[in-house]
């Protein structure tokens, strides 16, 4: 079912003199953040709990502690609501720990290639898994809603061109295939992690840790990219 305002729940009064849009570069006074901050971890709690379309925006305030009237104070919608929370969930995402930056010719020298994507992978499932029911939720939106599927795309290209980055750094460090492109193997590196997490995670179609998925998809980086093959692949279970 596509999102929209006629999921059950009050119906929200229209943007205008009574009810203006709110503004999110305006500063908040300390007890509006505070709201807000209660709102949006509410709006998690709900979301996770009730999916999107059975959420309620009277649920959400009361979860906060909140008058359902403080809702409209800092979102149109629970379509609103949901962007925030997912902004925040994607943030996480995109800076869970290291970074494929400390490969060599990055910024952390002459770093144990393998162990640098081991680390990354590491921190990307741990996140993933954190945020499992929210990334499924984005997944079932994203198919209905523009809106949520340009977040989706957003959060897809960032990855990818950083990835392709960190190929490119092998590459020019003599560590890396030359032959590859660093744009589409970052596409289907990144897809295999991503899907990988999503399967696991999200939709519990495989039993596993991170510590063996991610010592399975650094594995894979590693030959794909032909790195060198005596490097430990940090197999723990998680």
């Amino acid at each position: 079912m596509a999102p929209s305002s006629s999921a059950p729940g009050p119906a929200r009064p229209a943007p205008g003199p009574d009810h203006p849009a709110p503004d999110p570069g305006r500063p908040l006074r300390a007890d509006a953040a505070r709201n807000r901050r209660a709102l949006l971890a509410a709006a998690r709690r709900v979301f996770e709990r009730d999916g999107f379309v059975a959420a309620r925006i009277t649920d959400i305030a009361d979860e906060a502690g909140l008058a359902h009237g403080s809702f409209y104070s800092h979102f149109r919608n629970k379509e609103d609501a949901l962007a925030a929370v997912l902004g925040e969930v994607e943030e996480e995402m995109l800076h869970p720990g290291p970074s494929l930056a400390g490969t060599p010719g990055g910024q952390g020298g002459e770093a144990d290639p393998v162990a640098v994507i081991h680390a990354a992978n590491v921190a990307y499932l741990e996140a993933y898994r954190r945020n499992a029911k929210l990334m499924a939720l984005l997944e079932q939106v994203a198919t209905v809603d523009e809106r949520f599927a340009a977040l989706r795309r957003e959060r897809s290209e960032a990855f990818l061109a950083r990835n392709a980055r960190a190929i490119r750094r092998l590459q020019r460090a003599g560590l890396a295939d030359p032959a590859l492109d660093p744009d589409l193997a970052s596409f289907a590196l990144s897809t295999m992690v991503s899907r990988s997490a999503y399967a696991v995670f999200a939709m519990d179609r495989q039993p596993a840790g991170v510590g063996d998925l991610a010592a399975t998809l650094t594995r894979l980086w590693a030959n794909a990219l032909g790195l060198p093959r005596d490097r430990p692949d940090g197999r723990n279970d998680g």
